[in-house]
């Protein structure tokens, strides 16, 4: 029982002292800001949006270096997400939170700080076929 007591007055006097943290303006905006590039990745993105519907969409909240739809290199469509680049952090973090949870061409788009892009591993030579036209594969056996 005593246990339980000490818990419940360790929770009362931290929630009537307020955290330090929240007491400096500059920790709040650190908790706040995760950005640390001015380009954002835009996801749920209609298959009928285009770069310049993008671009029409971001443009009031500041300059824009790029805006980008990826598409899928086989059949030329939207593969549903792009990214956008302004010239300063402060213009896109404008951006993400104005534009964040909103509806595009329809659809509800999120938009988030974009991650660095990772190094992919070199490819792999194709494997040799033998005289009677089948290739090697290990995990498996044979096949054609």
């Amino acid at each position: 029982m005593a246990f339980f007591s000490r818990i419940r007055h360790v929770l009362l006097h931290q929630a009537a002292a307020p955290s330090s943290v929240f007491q400096s303006p500059f920790a709040l905006g650190r908790l706040y800001s995760t950005l640390t590039s001015p380009k954002l990745f835009i996801s749920g993105l209609s298959r009928l949006t285009t770069d310049e519907k993008l671009t029409e969409a971001f443009a009031p909240f500041g300059r824009l270096v790029e805006a980008k739809v990826i598409v899928d290199r086989m059949s030329g469509r939207s593969k549903g997400f792009g990214f956008v680049t302004y010239e300063t952090i402060e213009e896109a973090d404008k951006a993400r939170e104005g534009m964040n949870a909103k509806f595009l061409d329809g659809w509800v788009i999120f938009v988030d700080p974009a991650k660095p892009r990772e190094p992919r591993p070199p490819p792999q030579p194709e494997p040799e076929q033998s005289e009677t036209g089948f290739r090697t594969n290990k995990t498996v056996g044979w096949c054609g």
